[in-house]
């Protein structure tokens, strides 16, 4: 009985799940797929159609589209540690900590999710930007000026991990719901210490969860505009700025959808690594 109610089941989840994926292979699959057959199949100077990669190539033997590329992998790994080294110590203590003052962290932890990226820049600019707040209360105290972040490749960093804190902190807390107070408790009667704790306790069962947070991470830096644009530097530049710039600026479409296609190229590898750690956990 059971069997055939399962059975019978089936083409309703089948119909509820038909639209979500027609709308994806609609909106993001077959988008993908027309930019990369644009790319490498298009008319030479006699106009006759055939395989062409020579926008791959231009791009890659062009010095500041590779140090626009470097920008961006160097942006996207430095915003993936100082996220770890900061997120991981917050979800740990929300974890096992109880009482009113975790409510409060976490609230505040979440609270970069609820502010727009324009405001977060504006904010950013007026605090650490030139003669601004922190400038003014230097200058107030007879101390010299700090080195403002604000136009330089640590700008978008700043803004990019603090904009990044929610999601990541809330992944790790989920992932740390798997790790239970009787196996940490019973670690510690036999004598393990916090480190030892966490190596040997905690770690393994959070190795999916790192796993998941870095890779939605680098899915959202690759695609990021919004902060780069008015915190980073002009020259060399976040890979989102330069496509809006190669599209818009200069009107050429076909560079700026190959730069496109290469950023995809590095977000496929981690959006694998997303898709396995998934099927993984539901293996039985």
């Amino acid at each position: 009985m059971p069997a055939a109610r399962q059975e019978s089941g089936r083409p309703i989840g089948l119909l509820l799940v038909a639209m979500p994926v027609v709308l994806v292979i609609w909106m993001v699959v077959w988008p993908i797929i027309s930019a990369i057959v644009r790319t490498i199949w298009r008319p030479d100077a006699s106009g006759a159609y055939g395989f062409n990669l020579d926008t791959y190539i231009f791009f890659f033997t062009d010095r500041y589209s590779l140090d626009n590329l470097s920008l961006t992998l160097w942006t996207t790994g430095i915003c993936a540690i100082l996220l770890l080294v900061i997120c991981l110590p917050i979800a740990l203590y929300l974890r096992f900590s109880a009482g009113r003052l975790p409510a409060y962290v976490q609230g505040l932890a979440i609270f970069p999710m609820f502010v727009p990226s324009i405001i977060l820049s504006y904010a950013f600019i007026r605090v650490l930007g030139p003669n601004g707040m922190v400038d003014l209360i230097l200058n107030a105290a007879g101390l010299p000026k700090i080195r403002t972040p604000y136009l330089t490749p640590w700008g978008p960093v700043i803004g990019l991990v603090w904009d990044n804190i929610p999601l990541t902190v809330l992944i790790l807390l989920a992932g740390l719901g798997a790790v239970t107070n009787q196996s940490v408790e019973a670690a510690r009667d036999v004598g393990a210490g916090p480190i030892r704790v966490f190596w040997d306790i905690i770690l393994p069962r959070l190795g999916n969860s790192i796993l998941v947070a870095l890779s939605f991470t680098v899915l959202g830096l690759f695609s990021a505009f919004t902060l780069p644009y008015v915190l980073g530097p002009a020259a060399p530049e976040m890979m989102g700025p330069f496509m809006q710039r190669t599209f818009r600026d200069l009107y050429d479409p076909l560079n700026a959808t190959t730069q496109a296609v290469i950023a995809f190229g590095f977000c496929l590898v981690f959006g694998l690594f997303y898709v396995r750690s998934v099927a993984k956990n539901r293996t039985p």
